[in-house]
């Protein structure tokens, strides 16, 4: 069952077939939509993770497509479990966290001055769009509410209660307008139901993963009520045949879409290089159950106890995860190095791979990822061989 469930797993992520999505703009919609959201991150050691999850699955895509499909009101960037860019068509399943900064139940920057707040949303009125550096004004005036840091708490929040919306960026600066200038005219900004929410996570998980487990449905979703209902729809779609429960080894239940068991298709014997941050990955007990990936970013640990590297990149070739690397785009040399790569134990369970495939394929995934972090010579170390 497990090698059905893989494949599923990886055709509903966009990660086994060519151009899932399409190409170029229209594609990168076409993704954010089915996958309904891709997060950002400001870690730059290779090209920022909402770039490298797009890279891995539209044809031609371009970096400026974000900020494109933002300015078209396409998409927008809020919270899902992390800052993201989410399809604008779910715009009103972002308001109920919108809600709980604005009325303090979901802590954020504290004691912000009202007074602030309105003087900057009325220059937002007056000016039109406008950056937090537009604010900084402490060493023209002192004691001045424009002071840096203030401003930039206010505007995060008037950004996180959903008084601002990010209209563009230049480069990773945030350019903020009033949200009403940001929405479309027939976008929908009606309260969901806790109901609606919830069928919002259970559809949205199912679409962009085919399988999915209890703790990723409700990842970081906190309330009773909200829980209750996500194990009525559970029941619901149970009865209804619309999913299948697998239970593992270990007792947990995974919850499948029933309509893709039969799921056939080709899988081309390629590597793919894959952000940390990656939607595939996030859920790391669901990662570990499927793939048998035990999978940690390092970034955050100690360097004294980094096992695989600060920034190590999982690979996936064909349908399985085989290994993981450690990179860094030298931008201003242009070359892109390999500091180091781990490989996970072979020969791999399936038995279907070797390593005279794999070393080919990782190199020549590598000589494109290099292009794509806009560097033109290839450093890998003696790490690959040739």
């Amino acid at each position: 069952m497990i090698p059905i469930l893989r494949r599923i797993a990886l055709y509903k992520q966009g990660l086994i077939s060519t151009a899932p999505y399409g190409s170029g703009k229209l594609g990168t919609l076409k993704a954010i939509e089915h996958l309904g959201y891709v997060q950002i991150d400001t870690l730059s050691v290779v090209e920022r993770a909402h770039h490298h999850i797009l890279y891995n699955r539209v044809s031609n895509y371009q970096t400026d497509h974000l900020n494109q499909l933002v300015r078209d009101k396409r998409i927008f960037e809020h919270w899902y479990h992390a800052a993201a860019y989410l399809p604008m068509k779910d715009y009103r399943f972002a308001l109920p966290y919108m809600q709980s900064i604005r009325d303090g139940t979901r802590p954020y920057h504290k004691n912000i001055s009202s007074t602030l707040m309105h003087e900057i949303l009325a220059r937002f009125h007056a000016e039109g769009p406008l950056s937090v550096r537009n604010f900084d004004q402490s060493k023209k005036v002192k004691g001045s509410w424009w002071n840096y840091a203030p401003a930039k708490q206010a505007i995060e929040s008037l950004f996180m209660q959903g008084d601002l919306m990010v209209c563009s960026r230049n480069g990773m600066e945030k350019i903020y307008d009033l949200t009403e200038r940001c929405l479309p005219n027939d976008i929908n900004t009606t309260v969901p139901s806790v109901y609606e929410y919830a069928k919002y996570l259970f559809d949205t998980s199912l679409r962009a993963h085919g399988v999915v487990s209890w703790k990723q449905l409700v990842h970081l979703k906190t309330g009773k009520t909200l829980r209750n209902i996500m194990l009525e729809l559970i029941d619901e779609h149970l009865e209804n045949d619309v999913i299948a429960e697998v239970k593992m080894k270990d007792g947990t239940k995974l919850y499948v879409d029933k309509s893709m068991l039969n799921l056939t298709c080709r899988v081309q014997k390629k590597v793919t290089i894959l952000s940390p941050f990656d939607n595939v990955l996030i859920h790391r007990e669901r990662m570990k159950r499927l793939f048998s990936f035990d999978y940690k970013i390092e970034c955050y640990v100690p360097a004294a106890r980094r096992e695989y590297g600060y920034f190590s990149l999982p690979i996936l070739f064909a349908d399985d995860f085989v290994a993981r690397v450690d990179c860094k785009a030298h931008r201003k040399t242009g070359h892109f190095e390999v500091i180091s790569l781990h490989l996970e134990p072979w020969p791999r369970p399936s038995k279907r791979h070797t390593l005279d495939e794999f070393y080919p394929a990782l190199k020549t995934a590598l000589q494109q990822f290099a292009i794509f972090n806009q560097c033109h010579k290839l450093n890998t170390n003696g790490l690959v061989p040739s």
